[in-house]
């Protein structure tokens, strides 16, 4: 029996870090969420129940990646080569989006795949087992003390979140398969910074806070313990809210492509990546495109100020250059300039 994750919309607080988690959900092109802070603040608990709020997804029924039906172009080679010439569509079935721990510890083999062991010896078959990338397609993978990865673990990742494939070669095996998922890393900047590389592939990093004001410590408090004594009649407690934030995500999703955006809206964004002096134009896209996720999820038609103006920090904040002239925080400066754009 799968445990209950605790209901996304009984989160207390945590505002930004929901807020980024939501727009991933509505558009996981974004690039994923970076979450550093205290520990013990529900980092991992809030990855775990969005992912859980989420509609089940439709997949290709026996294969081992979780493709699309509807998505031929990106499926992997054993569900091209069963369906070709293949006059009807594939069986198809619902599952749960996956949400997929990639511990510290991990070797490369089981987080790419590896030759199964088991079929070799026995029947003499070169066959490829997946690793965690195969199992994160199309759902999240999440690295808690993501600032703590081995090295060869996050060039590997690097390369993964920009192809949105893995590609694996072992003991004369070679396989290809997706695996496009939404990276989610967390962790405690006091314990080391993360690698430039990576850092620059999260397309939203939040700061996460311990409260600091008793009535919001007292009901994160109350809410867990109610949780943690009977999780069932809890999350029936929540069920109408997060029915309305699954149907909120959902008709979000259908609305994106159709969001516009004004061009003033793009000069705005460029003129607020120009002011805190980001390097390229990830930033802009970035912004922009989370922008467009929060006004199809807010029911907009076109993106305006308003959704610069919540995303920016999340957006950027991990982009800036260090300034030895002002040593103040990435949050302040951005909110500075934020300030500054939006004036009048």
């Amino acid at each position: 029996m799968s445990r209950i994750a605790f209901p996304f919309t009984a989160i207390v607080a945590q505002d930004e870090l929901k807020l980024a988690l939501t727009v991933c959900a509505v558009d996981p092109g974004i690039g994923g969420v970076l979450a550093f802070g205290d520990r013990g603040t529900g980092k991992s608990t809030a990855v775990r129940a969005l992912a859980a709020l989420l509609p089940p997804m439709r997949v290709i029924d026996g294969c081992r990646y979780g493709c699309d039906p509807e998505a031929r172009g990106a499926w992997c080679s054993e569900c091209a080569t069963r369906s070709a010439g293949a006059k009807t569509a594939p069986k198809s079935r619902l599952a749960p989006v996956p949400v997929v721990d990639l511990p510290l510890g991990a070797t490369e083999d089981r987080v790419v795949g590896a030759l199964d062991l088991e079929r070799a010896l026995s029947q003499g078959v070169k066959a490829f087992e997946p690793g965690l990338l195969a199992r994160a397609n199309r759902g999240f993978l999440y690295v808690d003390e993501v600032n703590l990865l081995e090295d060869h673990l996050v060039d590997l990742l690097i390369d993964v979140a920009a192809s949105g494939e893995n590609v694996v070669e072992r003991e004369g095996l070679s396989v290809r398969h997706p695996a496009r998922f939404v990276l989610v890393g967390s962790g405690n900047p006091e314990e080391g910074e993360l690698r430039p590389q990576l850092l620059d592939r999260f397309g939203l990093a939040v700061e996460v806070r311990t409260p600091d004001d008793i009535a919001t410590r007292v009901e994160v408090v109350k809410r867990r313990d109610a949780f943690e004594r009977d999780a069932q009649a809890f999350t029936e407690q929540w069920q109408g809210a997060q029915d309305e934030a699954r149907k909120k995500i959902v008709a979000a999703r259908k609305k994106l492509n159709a969001v516009s955006v004004p061009d003033a809206v793009l000069e705005r964004a460029a003129k607020l990546c120009m002011a805190l002096g980001t390097d390229g134009l990830r930033g802009e896209l970035t912004l922009v495109r989370a922008a467009r996720a929060l006004a199809a999820h807010e029911g907009a038609k076109a993106v305006g100020d308003a959704q610069l103006k919540r995303l920016a920090a999340p957006a950027l904040r991990h982009r800036l250059r260090r300034n030895p002239l002002d040593d103040s925080d990435a949050s302040v400066r951005v909110a500075r300039v934020v300030t500054e754009q939006f004036a009048g």
